[in-house]
């Protein structure tokens, strides 16, 4: 489940992406920690987020980088 009230991620390079999720995961250890289940939460819907984003910017990089046509065609 994605979190409510982040707003649009399409602006943020996969790089930010990376460490937004690296933050927000030092955040959930702290909230782990000190036993706070609701900002648990809160904290792994932010995470499941920036996560999708992160998996869907990297797979669009990938596809357009597999364009081959144009290299060598045997046939």
């Amino acid at each position: 489940m994605e979190h409510p009230l982040i707003g649009t991620l399409d602006d943020l390079t996969v790089d930010q992406l990376g460490e937004k999720v690296s933050e927000l995961n030092k955040k959930l250890t702290i909230a782990m920690r000190s036993g706070n289940g609701h900002l648990c939460s809160q904290l792994r819907m932010a995470i499941e987020s920036y996560q999708t984003k992160y998996q869907e910017k990297l797979r669009e990089s990938y596809s357009s980088n597999q364009n081959f046509a144009d290299k060598i065609n045997i046939q």
